[in-house]
């Protein structure tokens, strides 16, 4: 059962792993600082602790750490008030609770292929709200695991977090930086490679032929997508029709509709 202390002093030291969350250069989620993942509200909250990440411990106004079931859990709960609470993280959190967590050991592009039938593989996927929407889709649509290629944020980012509504921490997720040959790896273990385009020459996504396949989506960059170097590599490059004067969606929305069409 986890232990709850009330705290009502900003400055102490205990609660540092939540300090200056809107602080860029001290942060502690921070991949280059200390790296902790912050999970916020208590739907997510419950999320991580569901999850493979070891948890330090929570923070949060009475109510809301009182709805969590921490009777497994051997960390501290600290709770406090709301005004001591924003004064700790930098700002009003209206969800009323953070828990903190050290990361889990990276999974290899290995062992994420070897059980897998659908994945998502990222290009220069940067903004953070578009990369939890992707990992928040693929949970919702059947997608067994994510491959962050070069210039992809990271998805343990607090904000990754919260917008993936926690399914960041149990969607598993391997980075490369052998690009594109990573394409070539995932065909050679029998993925059709299948990429994403607004290319009027692109045959529909309705059409490639994908369901009951191995696939895996290639998703580029919010602004000027996938390189041709990786659409190139791919084994197809396939469009999701649509109405005329609209030339592209937003990448996770695109790839919920790729996600929804091969199930």
């Amino acid at each position: 059962m986890a232990k709850v202390i009330e705290i009502n002093d900003p400055a102490d030291a205990r609660l540092d792993d939540f300090r200056d969350l809107s602080t860029a250069d001290r942060r502690p989620d921070r991949p280059g600082g200390r790296g902790l993942v912050i999970a916020e509200g208590v739907v997510v909250v419950e999320r991580l602790l569901a999850s493979p990440y070891p948890v330090r411990g929570l923070l949060g106004v009475r109510r809301r750490i009182e709805a969590l079931d921490l009777s497994d859990l051997d960390v501290p709960a600290y709770v406090t008030s709301a005004e001591v609470m924003a004064s700790v993280v930098g700002f009003h959190l209206n969800r009323g609770v953070l828990a903190a967590a050290d990361r889990a050991p990276a999974v290899s592009l290995d062992a994420l292929v070897s059980t897998a039938q659908r994945l998502a593989v990222l290009e220069g996927v940067g903004d953070h709200e578009n990369l939890g929407s992707i990992f928040r889709n693929a949970a919702a649509l059947g997608v067994d695991g994510v491959v962050l290629g070069p210039g992809c944020s990271d998805p343990l980012y607090r904000r990754s977090v919260r917008v993936s509504m926690g399914h960041v921490l149990r969607v598993p997720f391997a980075t490369t930086d052998e690009w594109p040959a990573a394409l070539n790896m995932l065909r050679h273990k029998g993925f059709t490679v299948a990429a994403l385009t607004p290319r009027a020459s692109a045959p529909h996504l309705a059409d490639a032929g994908l369901r009951g396949r191995r696939v895996a989506v290639l998703l580029g960059s919010e602004g000027p997508g996938l390189t041709d170097e990786a659409i190139d590599a791919a084994d197809v490059a396939v469009r999701i029709p649509m109405s005329s004067g609209v030339d592209s969606l937003n990448v996770a929305t695109a790839g919920a509709v790729a996600f929804y069409a091969l199930l």
